[in-house]
């Protein structure tokens, strides 16, 4: 057992409205100002990443809440489904010299018990399913990652990715379509992952 002196912290939904608090008599600050200052770049790996987790939030109808910060898959639609989100791109925020192959990083992890606080002995894909999030769009001048249809989707299930992938740190996209992906745009997302989920098993 864990010791409860200090319980996990409950995470409340910020509007964005909330003001940094005594920062003297300068320029009043808001929450939403950070966000803008740290988040900003969407196209950017790290940014991209957490953006796409939030367009399959969407899809889903699991968007009204916050994301998790220590479970060991994505996503959890709301009849239960575990979802892991990965992206890639071609174009990329910074010079390139020519578009970005797509891969995808799929390693197998130790799965993180928070109350229990440790890991788990075994090294295994947790998720249900897996979607891999592709930006496609290849013109600089009209790239915009909020624009869904600049998306696409390839959506396979767990069990077939193991059999196919095994212990592989990354697959590129033509395996994984290869390996049976559902393709969809964001309105066929949901539908895809029930489908593939039903592959498992």
């Amino acid at each position: 057992m864990t010791d409860s002196s200090y319980p996990a912290i409950s995470t409340q939904k910020k509007t964005g409205k909330e003001l940094f608090l005594n920062g003297g008599d300068g320029d009043n600050k808001a929450l939403y100002d950070f966000w803008a200052w740290a988040f900003s770049d969407l196209v950017g790996n790290t940014e991209r990443g957490k953006l796409a987790e939030y367009i399959v939030a969407m899809a889903i109808g699991a968007a009204d809440g916050i994301s998790g910060s220590w479970e060991s898959y994505d996503l959890r639609t709301p009849d239960g489904i575990r979802i892991e989100v990965k992206t890639s791109a071609y174009l990329q925020s910074w010079e390139q010299k020519g578009l970005s192959r797509i891969r995808f990083g799929i390693c197998p992890t130790h799965a993180w018990d928070s109350e229990e606080n440790i890991y788990a002995d075994s090294l295994q894909r947790q998720a249900d399913v897996y979607v891999f999030c592709v930006l496609k769009h290849r013109e600089q001048e009209t790239l915009n990652p909020l624009d869904l249809n600049q998306w696409e989707f390839y959506t396979l299930s767990t069990e077939v990715l193991n059999r196919g992938a095994n212990n592989q740190k990354t697959i590129s996209l033509s395996r994984v379509v290869s390996l049976g992906a559902s393709k969809s745009n964001f309105a066929g997302l949901s539908q895809a992952i029930h489908q593939q989920y039903g592959k498992n098993g």
